[in-house]
């Protein structure tokens, strides 16, 4: 649902948005000087919006609207589910006064969701697609025309997969739009019905997207740190090698260019084409009139050619209007067509659900829980609840139902308090997966706080069980959560010269710590970024923070 008279991502604007795109890249100064520019203007007010997270580079241009039309926008950040969760629940509707997620076309699946807005419009434009460098393009045969890759379908690079000459890094679509969207695209095109994804369809081309998927080696929960995590690699691999290509949203393969690698990565844009996030910025029902009136004031602000063409230039992404463009940039490439979405809310989670389950590779993960003494109590309640939720113990929801843990993967419980406790582990079946799920929730529960804080010598431990397995063709990763400093055993240097001595398949395993109660951020940063991994803050320190920690990494396993 696009706002009245504005041209969505696959009409002709669309076209001239990506010559814009490119001609950013290639010559970063046609944008010209100036103010923002940009009509309307209201009274004193505030906006608060439920914003993706990909869309805080937009601050500084909002900071800029706010001088100019007087409305201040309060950004608010969340996953894509989590943020459709809490506008279908309704829970959104008195804190916010308008959602900006990346793409309104998994919440227009629910009523609730398409209940709860009362305007929709797209700002801008960002097709999902694969990217490469010049080099590895030229490899495959491919061919390349102004920046970008051309003349290859998404079967096309299947064929590259199924061949062995290309790896590549994707978010996982439960958590991050950008690999929804790529999900949705890839299993469209193969399917090849020229219709939306029906149920039915999935088991039919079920086969074909495992190939696909075998060619994905990082995952991440958000389409900014996998960019980062790829540069990160691409620069320093430190026994964590960078994949050939990056799935992502078109702007993000292009400012990697800012991030020290040379021509960022060149867009793949294939023949059959690609799901499109076009970034509707969308008043909800339950918002006041003076909420409105500042919404439409910083809309026409925002469609402004003066603030389109910054857009281009600040964000890498495709403006909506053609007028923001150079007349010679315009209609230079064409739209890429538009791959049909689920037209259910059954299919979509269907397909999710699919991937996780029996499509992509399987996830193996160790949880390195801390019993010491300083856990009792409240603290040993919140952990048992985080466990639960991912053991299926909130599949009601939206979100619980693609964040438990996935059938094929093999999770590891291993407590430590003074010293380590004897591991346990449990295989989650593709099929009927209650019984297991139940017996990882029996074992936490039977898990009793005492002594110390031994936690490196833990994590030692884990990458010891490890290195007994054959970790080549799975999603291998370790949390560790411990609510206190690690005072027993080893020492973050000790861990981290043995970590330097692991074999280069060990090393390239992300540790994902959890900042809890008294545990020491910056050490937990500093072990995150020894191993790759990332640190999640749970400092509210109570059952909720903790369960929306554990919650949010599963969209890095």
């Amino acid at each position: 649902m696009a706002g009245a008279g504005r041209p969505g991502p696959g009409s002709s604007s669309a076209a001239a948005a990506t010559a814009a795109a490119v001609l950013v890249a290639a010559a970063g100064c046609w944008w010209g000087e100036g103010g923002s520019g940009g009509g309307g203007t209201s009274g004193p007010g505030e906006l608060r919006v439920l914003a993706g997270s990909e869309l805080a580079d937009m601050e500084p241009l909002l900071e800029r609207a706010a001088e100019e039309t007087g409305v201040t926008v309060r950004m608010e950040y969340t996953g894509t589910l989590d943020g459709v969760e809490q506008v279908v629940g309704g829970r959104a509707e008195d804190r916010y006064d308008a959602v900006w997620f990346s793409s309104n076309r998994y919440l227009n699946l629910y009523p609730e969701g398409r209940g709860a807005l009362r305007q929709e419009t797209p700002v801008m434009a960002s097709p999902v697609v694969l990217g490469v460098g010049e080099d590895k393009a030229g490899e495959l045969g491919w061919e390349v025309a102004d920046g970008a890759v051309t003349g290859v379908s998404w079967s096309g690079i299947a064929e590259a997969v199924d061949e062995g000459d290309l790896d590549y890094a994707m978010t996982g679509p439960a958590a991050s739009n950008s690999g929804f969207s790529a999900l949705v695209g890839v299993a469209a095109a193969l399917a090849d019905t020229g219709a939306a994804l029906e149920p039915s369809d999935i088991d039919g081309v079920t086969g074909e997207l495992r190939g696909f998927f075998a060619g994905q080696t990082l995952t991440a929960g958000s389409s900014g740190w996998l960019a980062e995590e790829y540069a990160d690699r691409v620069r320093d691999p430190g026994g964590r090698p960078a994949p050939d290509a990056m799935i992502n949203y078109e702007s993000v393969l292009m400012s990697l260019e800012g991030d020290g690698i040379p021509g960022g990565l060149l867009p793949v844009h294939p023949t059959d084409g690609a799901v499109t996030a076009d970034y509707p910025l969308s008043l909800l029902e339950s918002a006041s009139d003076g909420a409105a009136a500042d919404y439409d004031a910083l809309v026409e602000h925002l469609l402004s050619p003066e603030v389109q063409r910054e857009i281009a230039a600040d964000t890498r992404r495709r403006p909506m209007e053609p007028e923001a463009l150079p007349e010679d940039a315009r209609g230079a490439f064409p739209a890429l067509p538009e791959l049909p979405f689920p037209a259910t809310a059954e299919s979509a989670d269907a397909l999710i659900a699919a991937y996780y389950d029996r499509i992509r590779k399987p996830a193996r993960t160790v949880y390195v829980l801390d019993v010491s003494s300083s856990m009792a109590g409240e603290r040993i309640e919140g952990l048992r609840s985080a466990v639960h939720t991912l053991a299926g113990g909130d599949a009601g929801s939206i979100a619980g139902r693609f964040q438990r843990f996935y059938g094929r993967e093999r999770v590891t419980v291993l407590p430590f308090s003074s010293s380590v406790h004897g591991p346990e582990s449990f295989e989650v079946p593709e099929e009927e997966p209650d019984a297991m799920l139940a017996s990882i929730r029996d074992h936490v529960d039977g898990l009793r706080p005492e002594g110390g804080t031994a936690g490196y010598d833990a994590l030692a431990d884990a990458y010891a069980l490890l290195e007994e397995e054959d970790t080549e063709d799975v999603f291998t990763s370790v949390v560790l959560m411990t609510d206190g400093e690690i005072n027993a055993g080893r020492t973050y240097d000790d861990f981290a010269a043995d970590h330097a001595g692991l074999p280069d398949r060990l090393r390239a395993v992300p540790v994902f710590p959890v900042v809890f109660g008294e545990s020491d951020p910056e050490e937990m940063e500093d072990l995150a970024s020894l191993t790759g991994g990332r640190a999640f803050d749970a400092q509210g320190d109570d059952e909720a923070s903790l369960d929306e920690a554990f919650r949010e990494i599963r969209g890095y396993q």
